[in-house]
């Protein structure tokens, strides 16, 4: 496939700087270095998983001196010791050359142990075809590769495929560059694929630019908590390939579902070298430690490298020092089983939310149950736009939720609201429900209709 069609003239101009490929090769080393006497690369066996610049600077003359690069002396540093406990009571120290290491200018990529890690996890989870064809890249968090991504695709006006609503990260990022969105409807099961495929016809009949992308977001989708099925994602990729653009799989949910089996993801569909796909440890590790990977094709990486290299450089070292520390001692069962756990968490959540929002809101909204992510989506009956509902009156009253316009082209005229269960107790998401039964103003009540609608309930109640 000829990757060139998709990136943008600017991602074509973007060339290596000479002082962080040499500053590559000399962290390279270092690392290795440190690491090796550290025993965890300690045979012939890990080295070979290396990535091909790691294999590279292993084979280098040890006795090598290098005046080339700009990184400060690890001596100088005032940290000495990093310990830290896990839940499980299992834990972990960073100090001497590791710690070094871990405090170092390290290459673009990522850090060398942890890139061989979340190379060794995706083949594992996601068995993707056309695998030796493919790089990872680290990025501080999804959004910061989603974020390289579009701007690596998305030129001046150009088209942009998206699920309607969808994640308001997504236009954040485009609009600087005036790009056209075309949103595609949802049902219960995702983007609508016979729609999609119309909207595609008709652009290319009338001869209108084609897009080069679709965002999607499969599992747990923020924010209506859809979980895309299996053919409709074999569909909808079968559009991808006769129509040629490429797949952003936006999916940071994907072990954040409540239904029994994983979904299929689409880097594991992608015969073509299509998907871009995305993960973070975000919401399922810390979001303050601001992690994330992209998975794609070779030259789609190297392109976002480039952009990486001239921005902030890699992703934070210490950040990806400990994650690497923490797969360690897990290993992919012990991960898995924390995702296991964390599902639990969320889905007792999920279950609390619904059961107050039936109790509550019955005869004044109407919402599904959402079989991943965070997020309750709420639409409400008898008005057109929640914006001013939520954002004037919900904070006025101390209750507030994300307004589903949001989450539409233009922040366009909707009805519905998103309600997270992620954080707030029990009793603070009851508290909406409380409010109204003890008559005040709860948040709901905006619109002439709803407010004679709340007046008969309390009447009834009464």
């Amino acid at each position: 496939m000829d990757y060139s069609y998709f990136m943008t003239d600017v991602a074509k101009r973007r060339r290596p700087a000479t002082t962080r490929e040499l500053s590559k090769q000399q962290a390279l080393l270092f690392i290795l270095a440190q690491l090796e006497r550290n025993a965890i690369i300690s045979n012939e066996q890990n080295k070979d998983l290396l990535t091909v610049p790691a294999k590279i600077a292993y084979s280098a003359p040890k006795s090598i001196i290098s005046l080339a690069e700009g990184m400060p002396n690890e001596e100088t540093f005032p940290f000495t010791e990093i310990s830290v406990k896990l839940y499980d009571g299992s834990s972990f120290t960073l100090d001497d050359g590791e710690l070094g290491a871990a405090l170092q200018y390290i290459p673009t990529q990522g850090y060398p142990p942890l890139v061989q890690a979340l190379r060794e996890f995706q083949r594992r989870a996601h068995a993707p075809p056309l695998w030796e064809s493919r790089d990872i890249v680290v990025v501080s968090g999804s959004q910061d590769g989603l974020s390289k991504a579009l701007e690596a695709i998305i030129g001046t006006g150009d088209p942009i495929l998206v699920p309607d609503p969808f994640y308001p990260g997504v236009e954040v990022v485009i609009a600087p560059h005036k790009a056209e969105l075309i949103t595609i409807p949802q049902d219960d099961d995702g983007p609508i694929p016979e729609i999609l495929r119309e909207t595609l016809r008709n652009r290319e009949v009338f001869g209108a630019k084609m897009p080069k992308i679709m965002y999607i977001n499969a599992t747990g989708t923020n924010p209506t908590g859809i979980i895309i099925p299996l053919e409709r994602r074999k569909e909808i990729y079968r559009i991808a390939c006769e129509y040629n653009f490429l797949l952003l799989d936006d999916d940071p949910y994907h072990f954040m579902h409540f239904d029994k089996e994983d979904p299929k993801s689409f880097l594991s569909l992608d015969t073509e070298g299509r998907v871009i796909r995305l993960d973070s440890f975000s919401k399922v590790i810390s979001s303050g430690i601001r992690l994330g990977f992209m998975t794609a094709a070779a030259p789609l990486i190297a392109c976002v490298e480039l952009h990486l290299q001239s921005s902030h450089l890699h992703a934070p070292t210490l950040s990806q020092a400990i994650m690497y520390k923490l797969l360690k001692i897990w290993g992919y069962e012990g991960l898995m089983q924390h995702y296991t756990r964390i599902r639990c968490f969320y889905k007792q959540r999920r279950d609390v939310i619904s059961a107050l929002a039936r109790k509550h809101l019955n005869g004044l909204a109407d919402f599904s149950v959402p079989r991943g992510g965070f997020f309750l989506w709420i639409k409400v009956r008898g008005i057109e736009n929640t914006w001013k509902m939520i954002m004037q009156r919900g904070v006025t009253e101390g209750v507030i939720m994300a307004p589903g316009g949001a989450f539409m082209r233009d922040s366009k005229s909707c009805n519905a609201i998103r309600a997270s269960f992620a954080k707030a107790s029990y009793q603070e998401m009851d508290l909406p429900g409380l409010k109204f039964r003890s008559k005040s103003c709860h948040v709901l009540a905006v619109s002439p209709e709803l407010t004679a609608k709340k007046d008969q309930a309390y009447r009834l109640a009464g």
